[in-house]
């Protein structure tokens, strides 16, 4: 039996969701204003999820929603930061401890 996600969870996803939907956007005045009013009074929720969204995904083609991200958000230029981070963290898995993974040579 599965359980439903915790709604703080949900929202941090639908938040996320909105995001990448508008990633190439050349207007983020709807953008933010959609995620203003998605998010509500969890003022909190949405900085951590689309500052970290922000950092994680900022390149030449999503500088316009990550520049109004950070400028209008209160708090998300703090999560940005980590979002950064973690994009840049090296690999992770369980094929030799962040190494790419090689193919064993046969004959």
């Amino acid at each position: 039996m599965s359980r439903p996600l915790h709604p703080d969870v949900a929202l941090g996803i639908h938040l996320s969701a909105i995001c990448s939907r508008n990633q190439y956007t050349k207007d983020p005045g709807p953008v933010i204003a959609e995620l203003l009013e998605v998010a509500g009074a969890r003022g909190d929720i949405l900085a951590t999820e689309v500052g970290k969204w922000a950092g994680y995904y900022d390149d030449e083609h999503t500088a316009v929603l990550v520049a109004a991200i950070v400028a209008e958000i209160p708090g998300a230029a703090v999560w940005a930061v980590e979002g950064r981070a973690r994009r840049d963290a090296p690999a992770h898995g369980t094929t030799g401890f962040g190494l790419p993974w090689t193919p064993p040579t046969v004959g």
